[in-house]
């Protein structure tokens, strides 16, 4: 009887942990979708992280994760969650459309469009996916296609305006723009109201240069869409066109004010108020140009010709002399120069200017004089367009694919270097989104073993300590003299930063201590790097001190196969030296030893984009990422960008 008693109370205890087990994961997964509604996308993917660990069979839980990449622009990663869901529960339509979305933002159009048609084959009814497959093929140039969609689609939702536009589009992409102008008419008819059709009307009417019409059209768009900068833009434009000065200045106003970044509306309002004599508010806009586009040499000079107005001549010359350094045949710009060194009374500088003026002028031979036009595309950089207003490259608000996935994108500015060396302390900084924390049993008993007063950690980041703690370690140095206590001196005056005494305690053990624990290499290495970097010396010595921690580290990582932290120092020293070969080597060494280190992905990452190898980075970043190391998207984004180029 007992022995059944125990037999039950097992198996009710089995069922009381198999039911705690299911409901703590599904509050884990609740935690991540709340996370993910409040854009802590970070720390939605550790809750995902959490729950794929326990029950990897699960499909949402990589679903949910690709999706806080999508919203971090980790666009590789995403995908590859949407396919390790899709191989978990492959007839789940939303996964396909997030998957295609990932696609069309890697520029795969031809997987993206496979994805679109395998999720209308379970929900043919989800229009944003017709709309996105349209758009994919168009990128794809399969215009027949293109307008079969559409043909469904009008089939499906006869009355919507926005199957014309679409039709237009893909006229105008066949260069057929009669029959673009016939659909965009067509969609009027049955919406006068689509925003988007009033806008690409008032394009077509501003390529005939029938701006009067093109403004009206442009209001009736912007009585729809109010928050579109672009819009006031355009009719901005439109406005210049018939001599409307200030309403095109309102106009560029009002799109600042929508989008204080806006590039077009500042340079535009720039020339215009520099046309209306407020010199100094120009000047404002120019710099804010020249903020966003350091290189924009038209911004550049035209903002020298402002400063010249305004009295500044040193700036102006500073500004007119980078840019002839652009472009050294740009002869209006040694004409301005030469003006402004005469009234600064540098009459020797101002004649060599001329000069070179006059010679080229002799040396030119005349050609056809071709009427110019008033304005010049973004992405033009003629410097001799320097005085016309600037117009968007050519893009319809149509060309964006539709997404119900909609969320804030982290921009955390990230330069491109590797994350810091790791370093033995008695101070570790807290992470909170990495669910990494650097351990090595090794240090552990390193620690006991020299009866430590603080216990002594890995750390992957140093803290910086305020003076009190300096106070304490300075005191402390004396006691450990008295006491013999070598390795909490060495790490006292590491502490203090007096590294030369540190490396003499430590020059001492190492050679006159046989057998001495590899640890005292690793810190030797440790101490010399933020000496040299403290005192830097010249080149020869610099590559010297680097062979000499390396030597230390490869001892340490040959006697501590466990210790992983030694071959990742070890890539950091590689990569100061630009070997980057090594460097990735021994990163890989480091996460051979443990898997689990994301500074480890993350600086190979770092190295493979340095070494041109620009897939790998990224792919690296994005694990790196997904360990919680958030910077990784920003260069994700970057990098993913760079790559498309």
């Amino acid at each position: 009887m007992t022995k059944r008693l125990i037999t039950l109370l097992v198996c009710f205890i089995a069922c009381c942990a198999s039911s705690f087990s299911q409901i703590n994961t599904s509050r884990v997964m609740l935690m991540g979708r709340n996370a993910l509604y409040y854009e802590d996308y970070v720390l939605a993917i550790q809750r995902f992280n959490s729950v794929i660990t326990a029950k990897p069979y699960l499909s949402d839980p990589y679903f949910y994760r690709g999706l806080a990449k999508f919203y971090l622009e980790d666009y590789a990663g995403a995908e590859a969650d949407c396919s390790l869901a899709l191989d978990r529960r492959p007839y789940n339509a939303q996964y396909y459309t997030l998957r295609g979305l990932c696609r069309v933002n890697m520029e795969r159009y031809d997987q993206a469009v496979e994805d679109y048609r395998a999720s209308l084959e379970q929900n043919p009814m989800e229009r944003n996916n017709w709309h996105n497959m349209v758009l994919c093929y168009m990128e794809l140039e399969k215009y027949e296609q293109a307008d079969s969609a559409l043909d469904s689609m009008m089939t499906l939702w006869p009355r919507e305006s926005s199957q014309c536009t679409m039709k237009a589009q893909v006229s105008l992409a066949r260069k057929d723009t009669l029959l673009a102008e016939e659909w965009v008419d067509s969609a009027l008819v049955l919406d006068n109201y689509d925003g988007g059709a009033w806008s690409m009307k008032s394009a077509m009417l501003m390529k005939r240069e029938e701006y009067a019409d093109a403004e009206m059209a442009l209001d009736m768009a912007i009585m729809q869409k109010p928050r579109i900068p672009g819009l006031y833009v355009n009719r901005a434009l439109a406005r210049f066109q018939q001599n409307n000065i200030r309403g095109a200045m309102s106009d560029y106003d009002q799109a600042i004010e929508i989008d204080a970044g806006n590039y077009v509306a500042h340079y535009n309002r720039a020339l215009l108020r520099a046309q209306v004599g407020d010199d100094n508010r120009a000047i404002d806009d120019f710099g804010f140009v020249l903020q966003v586009e350091p290189d924009n040499m038209i911004a550049l000079y035209n903002r020298a010709i402002l400063l010249d107005r305004t009295g500044d001549y040193r700036g102006a010359i500073r500004d007119i002399s980078t840019v002839i350094e652009s472009y050294p045949q740009f002869w209006a710009g040694y004409r301005q120069r030469a003006s402004i060194l005469r009234k600064i009374g540098d009459v020797y500088g101002a004649e060599r200017d001329e000069y070179r003026v006059l010679k080229a002028e002799m040396e030119v031979r005349t050609g056809t004089y071709k009427v110019q036009k008033t304005t010049r595309k973004k992405s033009e950089r003629n410097i001799e367009d320097y005085n016309k207003l600037v117009v968007d490259d050519e893009q319809s608000d149509l060309d964006k694919y539709a997404t119900e996935f909609r969320g804030r994108v982290q921009n955390r500015q990230t330069e491109l270097k590797c994350l810091p060396m790791y370093v033995l302390g008695f101070y570790a900084k807290e992470h909170p989104t990495r669910r990494y924390m650097p351990y090595s049993k090794n240090v552990e008993e390193f620690s006991e073993e020299n009866k430590l007063e603080q216990n002594l950690l890995v750390c992957s980041e140093e803290v910086a300590l305020d003076s009190t703690h300096m106070e304490f370690h300075q005191k402390r140095i004396v006691q450990d003299i008295v006491m013999g206590q070598n390795c909490q001196l060495v790490m006292d005056y590491y502490i203090v930063r007096d590294f030369e005494s540190s490396m003499s305690v430590l020059d001492s053990l190492v050679v006159s201590v046989p057998g001495i624990n590899p640890l005292y290499h690793f810190m030797r290495a440790q101490v010399r790097t933020s000496q040299i970097e403290a005192q830097p010396v010249n080149e020869n010595e610099l590559r010297l001190c680097y062979f000499e921690i390396i030597q230390d580290l490869k001892f340490c990582a040959n006697s501590l196969p466990d210790f992983p932290y030694a071959s990742f120092n070890m890539g950091n020293i590689y990569v100061k030296l630009k070997d980057y070969p090594s460097a990735i080597n021994s990163y890989t060494e480091a996460l051979e030893r443990d898997p689990e280190m994301p500074e480890a992905y993350f600086n190979r990452g770092v190295v493979h984009i340095l070494n041109n190898d620009t897939d790998k980075g990224l792919a690296d970043f994005s694990k790196a990422g997904e360990m919680g190391l958030y910077q990784s998207y920003n260069l994700i984004k970057k990098h993913s960008a760079n790559n498309k180029r």
